[in-house]
C-alpha cells in the first residue's frame, strides 16, 4: 500500500551511498588494532549504530573514555574512513535521479543522520548535493540517537510537515525502528543487510537494491497525486 508523501527522510550511510563495509573495516582496525580489542567484524557490525561515542561506550563500557578522547578517536576513525573510501564515493545507483524528480515536483526532503557533520559534508560537498535537502539532522542536533526517534522526529519539525506524511529510508534494523518509533513508513534499501533481518518490523513500504527499483516511481506518482489534490 503506498501512502501520499509529502516529505523524504534519507539516512546518510549505506542509504544514499553504500559505504557501511569501508566504515566496518575501519572500525574493526581501530577498535583491534588501535584500542586492543580482539573483535570479529561481525562483533563489530552488531555495534556499529548510533553515534560513535555511543559504539566506543557500548564495546568498551561508560566512563572508559574520556569526553575528550571519545571525540578524538571519533575523528581519527572518520579520516581514516574518508582516506579508504573517497575514491570510490559515489550515489547509489538511481539516486540523482530520484533527487532531481523529487525536488521537480516540490517534494520536501531531509538528511536523518547518526553521523557527525564532518562526515555528512564530506558526502555532501564532494557529490555536491547539498541544494536538495531544506534540513540536516546530524548526530550533534540530538540528544537521543538512533533508534530513539529523536532525529526523524526534529526532521520532520523543522520541514513542517507531520510524521505520518514523511516516508524514510534507511539501510539499518536499527533505522527502520527509529521510523518506527517516529510514528513513519520506510523504504529498506538492502546495501548492508538482508532482508531477512528487517522481519520484525511493519512499517516498511518495500525492499530496494537501489533507487531504480519501480517502487520509486510509485512513491513520485502517489506524491505528485497528492500535491494535484491540494491545489
Amino acid at each position: 500500500m503506498i501512502i501520499f508523501p509529502g516529505a523524504f527522510i534519507f539516512d546518510l550511510n549505506g542509504t544514499m551511498i553504500d559505504d557501511m563495509n569501508y566504515h566496518l573495516r575501519t572500525w574493526t582496525y581501530v577498535l583491534n588494532h588501535e584500542l586492543g580489542t580482539n573483535l570479529t567484524e561481525e562483533e563489530v557490525k552488531s555495534q556499529m549504530y548510533g553515534k560513535n561515542e555511543e559504539v566506543l561506550e557500548r564495546v568498551f563500557g561508560k566512563g572508559h573514555f574520556t569526553k575528550a578522547e571519545l571525540d578524538r578517536i571519533s575523528i581519527e576513525k572518520e579520516k581514516q574512513y574518508q582516506e579508504m573510501y573517497k575514491p570510490h564515493l559515489k550515489l547509489v545507483d538511481g539516486l540523482q535521479r530520484f533527487l532531481d524528480r523529487s525536488r521537480d515536483l516540490g517534494v520536501k526532503m531531509a538528511i536523518g543522520s547518526a553521523a557527525i557533520p564532518f562526515n555528512i559534508d564530506f558526502v555532501l560537498d564532494n557529490l555536491n548535493i547539498r541544494d536538495y535537502f531544506s534540513v540536516i539532522v546530524s548526530a550533534n542536533d540530538v540528544e537521543h540517537s538512533k533508534p530513539n526517534p529523536e532525529t526523524y522526529l526534529k526532521a520532520a519539525s523543522l520541514l513542517q510537515i507531520s510524521p505520518d506524511e514523511c516516508i524514510v529510508f534507511e539501510d539499518a534494523p536499527k533505522g527502520i525502528e527509529t521510523a518506527a518509533n517516529a510514528g513513519m513508513k520506510a523504504v529498506a534499501i538492502t546495501t548492508t543487510h538482508e532482508v531477512s533481518e528487517f522481519s520484525a518490523y511493519k512499517n516498511i513500504l518495500g525492499f530496494i537494491k537501489d533507487y531504480n527499483d519501480p517502487l520509486m516511481d510509485q512513491l513520485l506518482h502517489a506524491s505528485e497525486k497528492m500535491q494535484q489534490g491540494s491545489k
